[in-house]
């Protein structure tokens, strides 16, 4: 009786080890079904339609949250919908899966650009370049948006700041 129920849970305890190796994957291996759930996402961003685009990439993402595409395209939507700070959020994740994924980079230096944090963006700017070897249009990219931001900057600051107005006084000589 003692020897079948050790012979049961070694057999229990063997036939659970392939299934636990089974169950990791490479950090590059997207479940198939994440991505035909990005590209529907994909088409739905080129007819315009941004929502139903955030549907489908955030089924895409609960299909396999490691699909780094998926949410660096939900970043973009976020953008294009006037949203630096959530969009800004969405590639922070997508860094934390791969911290030298020149896109989330360069998309979130873009963002901090937008809300006006410039020497973050700067930051951003500087981390793309040394990830990025040769000079990549995206890196290019980053510097025209903060260059356009500081611009934007300064002509709000002169919008806001009042202009002084010049009296001239003149004295009455008794």
């Amino acid at each position: 009786m003692r020897v079948s129920l050790l012979a049961l849970g070694a057999g229990l305890v063997l036939a659970s080890l392939p299934a636990a190796s089974d169950a990791q994957r490479a950090d590059n291996d997207i479940l198939p079904r994440s991505i035909a759930l990005q590209k529907q996402g994909e088409e739905a961003q080129g007819m315009g339609d941004l929502n139903g685009a955030i549907d489908y990439y955030e089924s895409a993402l609960a299909a396999d949250p490691r699909n780094r595409s998926a949410i660096i395209a939900l970043a973009q939507v976020a953008r294009a919908q006037g949203l630096p700070g959530k969009a800004i959020g969405l590639y922070r994740e997508a860094l934390l899966l791969e911290p030298n994924d020149v896109t989330a980079l360069v998309g979130q230096g873009q963002a901090l650009a937008e809300k006006g944090a410039i020497e973050l963006a700067r930051e951003k700017l500087a981390a793309a370049q040394r990830v990025c070897s040769d000079k990549c249009p995206q890196v290019a990219a980053l510097e025209k948006a903060i260059a356009a931001s500081v611009s934007k900057r300064v002509v709000a600051a002169e919008a806001i700041a009042p202009k002084p107005v010049v009296t001239t006084v003149t004295r009455e000589q008794n």
